[in-house]
């Protein structure tokens, strides 16, 4: 039965809060939609990236909510369609009511899905209520159809549920792929600066050619040469520590964290992640 296999997994997480069970919860429905888009052939074509991709395949301590991916290769007419029929057809056979809503905009460059389940096996009810609120599982599938050039990735393999063979993006490049939303995204995702202090601790280099081509492609930087190296990035995510609040940072990231990780986020500041760059600048020296 489909609610002991989720009823397993919690338990074996430990949560200790209905929060934590939710992303739980989460988490095994992300991995499930990845078994469908595996098995519909969807990773000939695309690799995964982003915060899930390092949670699920590296080892990331945070959970996340969305699932990234970006094409091979530039093609303008993708279309989810085919894909997400398989995710809605194996979530059903699975016990699990899904509805699955194809949101891109005809011109967008970033397609994006979302697939949103009502129960599992109408027994565990998909919703964790915070302050009065009830709040559903949503899970967000996003494809980059005009990728940067120079990506590198490699196949690796589910476990769990199923087995399945996922293409990701090196952990080199998906680096590069941070480093780019950390420098141009409009807004403040303190998600972001987790998984870089994630990437400096482990001492991750960085793919500088794809993420050269990623700036020149979009950003404040789309349109120019500008000439991305060590010293760039050094110069440019020094002066981004000095602007970011890092309390809304916290206040972002928190409900990802599991409660024996928490006590990190109190060392939040300007001062820690100067260190986190330093360490990591050292460590490719």
């Amino acid at each position: 039965m489909i609610e002991e296999v989720f009823a397993q997994r919690i338990s074996e997480y430990g949560t200790t809060s209905e929060l934590e069970k939710w992303n739980v919860v989460h988490e095994i429905l992300q991995e499930l939609v990845l078994v469908s888009l595996s098995r519909a052939g969807f990773f000939s074509e695309a690799e995964f990236h982003g915060g899930t991709c390092l949670r699920i395949f590296r080892g990331l301590d945070r959970f996340s909510e969305d699932l990234d991916f970006a094409l091979k290769a530039p093609a303008a007419g993708f279309n989810w369609g085919r894909y997400l029929d398989r995710i809605q057809s194996d979530m059903g056979l699975r016990g699990i009511k899904a509805e699955v809503i194809d949101k891109s905009g005809v011109d967008a460059t970033v397609k994006k899905a979302f697939l949103t389940p009502a129960a599992i096996g109408g027994i565990l009810q998909l919703e964790v209520h915070s302050s009065g609120t009830p709040k559903k599982a949503r899970i967000k599938l996003e494809v980059d159809t005009n990728p940067p050039a120079g990506s590198a990735a490699e196949i690796n393999y589910l476990v769990f549920p199923e087995a399945a063979a996922v293409t990701i993006q090196t952990l080199e490049t998906s680096f590069a792929t941070k480093t780019h939303a950390l420098l141009c995204r409009e807004y403040l995702k303190g998600r972001d600066w987790y998984d870089f202090a994630w990437y400096a601790a482990n001492g991750t280099t960085i793919n500088f050619p794809h993420m050269q081509n990623a700036f020149r492609q979009s950003g404040p930087w789309a349109g120019t040469q500008v000439v991305v190296d060590r010293d760039w990035f050094s110069r440019e995510i020094g002066k981004k520590i000095g602007e970011v609040d890092w309390k809304a940072a916290r206040e972002d990231v928190a409900r990802f964290v599991p409660a024996r990780s928490q006590p990190m986020l109190d060392l939040w500041s300007r001062h820690f992640f100067e260190k986190q760059l330093e360490n990591l600048l050292r460590k490719w020296d």
